[in-house]
């Protein structure tokens, strides 16, 4: 990417689309957009692509999305798949539509089977039946990699997808309910040492493996990714390109 490209990052005030600016800009980049949710509603089809015309972005890093832990995604399944599948239809086809050379599409590591052999390799997607209790989401975010994938092949576009997986650091969500494992259990943690609790009560059996990773290394990870021009040499490799996993 050209330093002064311009370089729209959807969801800047998340967590990851947070770092994604903060490591564009330690890298020189000048031109970064951004709108917050008051000033453009990701789920309004018309206001994206209005959006997409006026601003006309070379680059797209898609870190919008609804997110939330367990309590969350078991809540409220309606909204997760409705605004999920949503935001990342309006802006992966907006960014076609507008001519933006390179997107980047972030899900999340819960696209796999809820009993994938582990370690997990890209080849366990779609191979057996996902995590009930965010099952939602996680459906959203494979047809967000469907949708990147199918754009490559039919129209040539450069769309990659990113699978993180637990994510915590700076601007994470601390929320009693919503929050994931880390936030939820230092909020917990600090809770009882200011209450002088004896025990902190922790959900789960404690025998599932987690896997973590600090923003700050995903959002460098994704730039770099994001600027490697051999991961495109052609339109005939596009087209056999699988998503890649962080």
């Amino acid at each position: 990417m050209e330093k002064n490209a311009k370089i729209y990052v959807a969801g800047h005030q998340g967590m990851v689309g947070s770092a994604i600016v903060r490591n564009l800009v330690s890298k020189g980049y000048t031109n970064i957009v951004t709108r917050a949710h008051k000033e453009l509603e990701l789920v309004d089809q018309a206001a994206v692509d209005l959006f997409f015309a006026t601003e006309k972005p070379n680059y797209v890093f898609l870190a919008a999305a609804k997110v939330g832990g367990i309590h969350a995604n078991n809540s409220y399944p309606a909204q997760f798949i409705r605004e999920n599948l949503m935001i990342e239809c309006n802006i992966i086809h907006a960014a076609y539509a507008n001519g933006v050379k390179r997107l980047l599409f972030l899900g999340s590591s819960c696209i796999y089977p809820k009993l994938a052999p582990q370690p997990m390799s890209e080849a366990c997607l779609l191979t057996g039946a996902l995590e009930p209790t965010n099952r939602p989401y996680a459906l959203a975010k494979i047809a967000g990699i469907e949708m990147c994938w199918s754009y490559n092949r039919q129209f040539g576009t450069q769309y990659l997808a990113v699978m993180p997986t637990n994510l915590y650091g700076p601007g994470d969500n601390y929320h009693p309910e919503n929050s994931h494992v880390i936030p939820g259990m230092i909020r917990r943690f600090h809770e009882a040492k200011e209450a002088g609790a004896e025990e902190v009560s922790i959900w789960g059996t404690g025998t599932p493996r987690r896997e973590f990773l600090y923003c700050e290394d995903m959002a460098d990870a994704c730039v770099f990714y994001s600027i490697s021009r051999n991961h495109f040499p052609s339109v005939a490799r596009q087209r056999g390109i699988k998503h890649r996993r962080i």
